[in-house]
């Protein structure tokens, strides 16, 4: 008999980081700033929901990381990682998470449907357009920007 896959530790707070330097936000923090949201469908669970939370470019701001002419160059050569407490991690291009440059909303939620995000943690990345929650990342905990060379 399989040994049940242990649940992964809930997520309390988000460390961005940016140029090799770390912000960690606690989720008071995240409440505070704010809040957008966003409508999408679950594949995975065939059902409309509904995401509240900030949106990723606003921490990248907060994390001195403000998209204009000065950054364009960099954001076209950077990606975005994010990962959760169990490990899995996905990687988004700069562009796609900054509203000036893309139509989708890549947002740092903090409550679905109102309430918490139960055994997704307390944190989750959720990407409006994306088909399929295949990068959306539960119990969300880190989030780094980093240039390609």
């Amino acid at each position: 008999m399989a040994t049940p896959k242990p649940a992964a530790p809930l997520s309390t707070s988000l460390t961005l980081t940016v140029n090799s330097k770390s912000t960690k936000f606690s989720l008071a923090d995240l409440a505070a700033m704010p809040q957008k949201t966003v409508k999408v469908h679950n594949a995975h669970t065939n059902a409309d929901e509904s995401y509240s939370g900030v949106l990723l470019s606003d921490l990248l701001a907060k994390a001195s990381f403000v998209s204009d002419k000065t950054t364009q160059q960099t954001m076209l050569h950077s990606i975005v990682r994010a990962e959760g407490t169990d490990k899995y991690w996905v990687v988004y291009s700069a562009n796609e998470v900054e509203g000036s440059e893309h139509a989708g909303d890549v947002i740092v939620a903090i409550a679905q449907d109102g309430h918490g995000l139960g055994a997704d943690g307390n944190l989750k990345l959720i990407s409006t357009n994306d088909k399929k929650p295949q990068r959306w990342v539960r119990n969300l905990t880190a989030i780094a920007l980093k240039a390609v060379q």
